[in-house]
Parts: structure tokens; C-alpha cells; sequence
């Protein structure tokens, strides 16, 4: 007897499990059942059936007595299009597994290695893989960990992530202005139609050093390549503003403020404004500029304000460019949200030029960031005189083992020169012995080396050069978003310490870690530097233990518990530290300082 368990709730018993679970699989196949409703008998050998949604199903070609049910006349019906995949599910040709049902199956990779003990055969091996993956070229010659690393990468890049971006205000968006679809491709970039939303461009790549400059993963630029338009992107960034409506009838008012207006700038700040308040297009902005002119009523309304007639201490609200931010209006949108009250969005737009710090990746998970940017004169030249956009390092190769990345190198060479495209499917690609033998033909060295020369001396290289084209993409991790430093600046209002994050002009924290390896270095002058950014000075009674009154008016300090004739003493403490004596307090707990003389 077993137990038979639906979505997991106990619903009856069975005389013969694997019985039931071949007679309800045969049902299914028929069309008796619902496709997507799975059988799995378990270890224990009771019987699982799932019908939830959200369950991961994938289809998978049915297999008996090791022959697949997709047959030749099946395919071309399919290509005629008497035939589609409704009719295959129905007739029992394919069916779709979910996790539980898996375990019982045996699936074929290809139909070659069919034998009778198979159940399923892969439509395409293709299929074990995501999207992203499947775009990855020759990745069955790489370690998963790397291909799954290159999937990812290929969702940072910078491309056309939708065609009508310039009537959009998403947040944070980066547009490739030149992007090119890639010469070594799989079959998924012709279904996915990636030709309509490229997000890289096809270089010539060198497996060099260049003077130390593209040690640990860095790469070095040709800088002509640059002029030309690789890497080259635009950032675009929104800024909105609001009329919102208070108690009180009070509103927000969009408009150039006055100078009797609490908070006013000055008028450098405002000279962009136009007389509605709102700057015009292709303005050139910096921090600090103001991009959107608005007043607010008083933040705070006491019950006797309401009544008093004076409201024109209106505060300055405007909406402007934060810390490190420039660019050019690029589009104003004046609308109303969903309370009906005026919405005003200005979109900022950034050409960003690849420099030093940008992070760039091929599509096999090599990523790195530019070292240096190299004049064309300077840059190594083949006999040919061809000379590479990028020169990446050699050693990214032995430990990491992606061979797929020196593949795609010489089958983009093939491609080039042939000016036609590769089949770089998983599985299923070009086979390199073609490649090499189409290189030989197309008057290269097979082995994709070639004889290069040092672009300062004119002298050749005693090493011969792999080099080739491949796909690199620029991706969105960009220096201009990141660099931050900061001196004196902003503190919060309670703890007294610096403001959090780049865009609020935020402190650099120094951790425990970092503590550690000062400690370490024996750099106790820094440390002390470091760790005053809340210093503060108070005083502390003797007698008591407790926070003093020090009357600088009067230049007396006083003791609250113990009077005026306590010794009182001014010790240098951590705001925050006073900060928690404080939350004790409230909790009616003593905090009692114990001072000791330093001599």
C-alpha cells in the first residue's frame, strides 16, 4: 500500500505505486488529463501529484523502447506549419516535467545516446541553459562557473535596453550610442532578436602585456578607439518635483523663489529658471545648479500659526543637481499625478566617454577595468598593420580556463575577414578545426598568432601575438557614478556624525576591519584622526559620575545632583557615546563616569 499525496495534502491510498504513476503519466499523454499536472514517486515510495502554480515545468521529448515519438514526418509538418506545439503536447510527443517528476526520468542529451532505458530526449541540448546563458558563445568549452558569470555580466551591460528611452524617465539609465550585434553568434540571438536591443560592439582584442598596465584583470584602451565611439554611452538621470497639498490649504508652489524666502540660494544658482520656474532644455548643468524653482509652506505649524496672517515665511524647496552630478536638459515633462496636484520631471543626460575605472567584460565572465588609456601611436601593430582596441592580459586565461574566450578570439577573426557570421552555439557551434583551416585559407596563421611590433620602438615582439575580434561590452558600473571623497561636510542632526552616501556628501567609514590593519601598522596618530569625527567636549561632576551644566555666558559650571560646589571636569568623549548615556537615562538607568587623573 502507498500513500498518495496531492499538493503536498494526504488524499488516498494505492495498491501499486509505480502502476499508478505509469497509468496516470498515459492518461496525461492522451489528453485525459491537464498537461502541466506532474507524478512523482518517491524514495519512500509514496505517490506526489502537483498541480500548484509556480512550479518550474519544462518540456521534453517523449521517449519508448529507446525511439523518440518526434518523428521526421512530425518535423516537417511543423516546417509546412500544418502542425504546432499545441497539437505535439496534445498528441503525447512532448511533455513537460516539473522538479519531483525529474526523478524518475532519464533524460538523453542527443539522440545518439538513446537506449532503451531513456524516457525523455532534449529537444536541444540548448535547453538545459537560461536566455542570457545561450548567449554566451562556445560555452561548453568553458567552467560553468565562468558561463554563469558571463550570463550575469551580459545583464550589467550597457545597450538599448527599449527603444523609446527618450520619451521615458527611468532612473538610472545608460544608453550605448554606437551598439553592434556580434559576429560570433548562437541561434538564441536570431530568436531573442537581439539585433533589435544590441548592448556591446565587436573590437580587435591582443593577449599581451603592456608595460604592467593591465595586470590583474585590467585592460588598456586604444585611445582612437575611444574617439571613434567605443564605449561611448549616455546616462540619462530624472529629476522630479511636486506640488503637494497640506492641511490648511497651504500648497507647494513651483516657481523662481523670492529673496525673502528662508533657505534662498543665490542668484548664480537660479540664473537657468525661466519664468514658470522651470529650467529650459539643453541647458548645461552642474551640482549644485537648479534644475526645478519650488517653495513649501513652514515645516512646522503650531495651532497659533494657523490663525497668523504673516504665512510668507515660505521655505526654499527647490529641486536641483546633487553632489557630483553634470550634464544637459534633455527633456521637460509637465504633468499632473494621480492627486491631480502639478508633477514636474526634468531629465538630465550625461555623454560618458570610457576612462580609467570603467569596468568592461567579454561575454565569458573576463571581466576588468580599464588601466590605461594608450595614444594609437604607442599601441603595438601587426604586419598587417592592424592595431587592437583592447590588450588583454594573458594571465585571465590558465587559472580560470576559458577556453571560450580564445575560441570567440578566433572564430570574430573568421568572421571578420569573411565578413560573415559564426555559429557559436552551445554544443552545436563551428568546430574549431574549420575555423583554423578558414583562417589558413583566408592567408593568416591558423593558431590565430601573428607577428606584432612594439608601438614605441617600431622593433618586433620575440613572442608571437594571439589576436582576434570578439564582442566586449561596456557595463554600468562606471567611475563618474562611484569616485567619492570627502574632507569636512554635513553631519546628521542626532549622533552628530557624517552623513551617510555619496549623494548626501557622506563620510568614508572606517570599520573594525580597517581599524585592525591600522592597529597592525601601528598608525596611532591616524586612528586618532580617524575616530574624532563625533568628538565632543563635556562636562562631568566628580562626585556623581554624571553629565554636568556648563554656563558659558556666566563661565560657571554646576553640578545639577550635587550643587555648586562640585569638582567639575571636562573630558573629550564620542557624541555617540553621550548619545547612549542619554538613552540610558530615559530608561532610568545611572550611567556613572569614574575619572581617573592622567598624571
Amino acid at each position: 500500500m502507498a500513500e498518495v499525496y496531492l499538493n503536498g495534502r494526504y488524499a488516498g491510498t494505492v495498491q501499486d505505486a509505480a502502476a499508478f504513476a505509469q497509468r496516470f503519466v498515459e492518461h496525461r499523454r492522451k489528453g485525459a488529463m491537464p498537461p502541466k499536472v506532474n507524478v512523482h514517486l518517491n524514495k519512500t515510495g509514496d505517490i506526489e501529484v502537483e498541480t500548484g502554480g509556480g512550479r518550474l515545468v519544462r518540456p521534453l521529448i517523449v521517449v519508448r523502447e529507446g525511439k523518440p515519438m518526434l518523428t521526421e514526418k512530425h518535423v516537417k509538418q511543423l516546417q509546412k506549419g500544418e502542425l504546432n506545439w499545441e497539437q505535439l503536447v496534445k498528441e503525447g510527443v512532448i511533455e513537460y516535467l516539473d522538479a519531483g517528476e525529474e526523478e524518475n526520468a532519464l533524460v538523453a542529451f542527443t539522440e545518439e545516446e538513446l537506449s532503451p532505458k531513456h524516457t525523455h530526449l532534449e529537444i536541444t541540448p540548448l535547453a538545459i541553459i537560461g536566455l542570457c546563458t545561450s548567449l554566451v558563445p562556445y560555452a561548453n568549452f568553458s567552467p560553468p562557473a565562468r558561463v554563469n558569470m558571463g550570463s550575469k555580466n551580459q545583464k550589467q551591460a550597457v545597450g538599448l535596453y527599449v527603444s523609446n528611452f527618450h520619451l521615458r524617465t527611468d532612473m538610472d539609465v545608460n544608453i550605448l550610442n554606437t551598439p553592434q550585434t556580434p559576429l560570433v553568434r548562437s541561434i538564441m540571438h536570431s530568436i531573442s532578436e537581439y539585433d533589435k536591443h544590441p548592448a556591446g560592439q565587436n573590437v580587435v582584442v591582443a593577449v599581451m602585456s603592456y608595460q604592467g598596465y593591465n595586470m590583474e584583470d585590467a585592460i588598456v584602451l586604444n585611445k582612437s578607439s575611444l574617439e571613434r565611439g567605443f564605449g561611448r554611452s549616455t546616462y540619462f538621470r530624472p529629476l522630479k518635483a511636486e506640488e503637494l497639498r497640506y492641511s490648511g490649504g497651504l500648497v507647494d508652489e513651483i516657481g523662481i523663489p523670492d529673496k525673502d524666502v528662508k533657505g534662498y540660494k543665490s542668484e548664480h544658482d537660479y540664473r537657468y529658471l525661466e519664468q514658470d520656474g522651470i529650467i529650459f532644455p539643453e541647458a548645461q548643468v552642474k551640482e549644485g545648479d537648479i534644475a526645478i524653482g519650488k517653495t513649501s509652506p513652514p515645516r512646522f505649524l503650531s495651532s497659533i500659526d494657523q490663525y497668523n496672517l504673516s504665512l510668507d515665511t515660505r521655505r526654499e524647496s527647490s529641486v536641483g543637481l546633487s553632489h557630483g552630478e553634470e550634464g544637459i536638459v534633455d527633456l521637460i515633462l509637465l504633468t499632473e499625478n494621480a492627486e491631480g496636484n502639478r508633477l514636474v520631471k526634468v531629465k538630465v543626460r550625461d555623454t560618458r566617454l570610457p576612462e580609467i575605472g570603467d569596468k568592461f567584460t567579454s561575454r565569458h565572465g573576463q571581466k576588468g577595468v580599464v588601466g590605461l588609456i594608450v595614444p594609437e601611436a604607442d599601441m603595438p601593430f601587426s604586419a598587417s598593420g592592424i592595431i587592437p582596441d583592447i590588450i588583454f592580459s594573458p594571465h585571465g586565461i590558465p587559472s580560470r580556463m576559458t577556453i571560450s574566450h580564445l575560441i570567440e578570439m578566433l572564430a570574430g577573426k573568421v568572421g571578420a575577414l569573411k565578413a560573415d557570421f559564426v555559429d557559436g552555439t552551445i554544443f552545436s557551434a563551428e568546430p574549431e578545426d574549420r575555423l583554423r583551416q578558414e583562417l589558413l585559407r583566408l592567408g593568416f596563421r591558423e593558431n590565430g598568432v601573428e607577428m606584432m611590433y612594439n608601438g614605441h620602438s617600431g622593433e618586433a615582439y620575440q613572442a608571437k601575438i594571439f589576436i582576434g575580434d570578439m564582442y566586449y561590452l561596456k557595463l554600468k558600473h562606471m567611475v563618474a557614478n562611484k569616485i567619492h571623497a570627502r574632507a569636512r561636510g554635513p553631519i546628521q542632526l542626532l549622533t552628530r556624525q557624517p552623513t551617510e552616501g555619496r549623494a548626501k556628501e557622506g563620510g568614508l567609514r572606517l570599520g573594525e576591519m580597517e581599524k585592525d590593519t591600522f592597529v597592525a601598522h601601528g598608525a596611532s596618530l591616524l586612528l586618532k584622526e580617524r575616530f574624532d569625527s563625533d568628538r565632543t567636549v563635556i562636562p562631568i561632576c566628580e562626585e556623581c559620575g554624571m553629565v554636568a551644566v556648563h554656563d558659558a555666558y556666566r563661565n560657571k559650571s554646576y553640578c545639577v545632583t550635587c550643587g555648586e560646589g562640585a569638582q567639575i571636569d571636562f573630558i573629550e568623549i564620542s557624541y555617540a557615546f553621550k548619545l547612549i548615556m542619554d538613552e540610558m537615562k530615559s530608561l532610568c538607568i545611572y550611567p556613572k563616569l569614574v575619572l581617573k587623573r592622567k598624571w
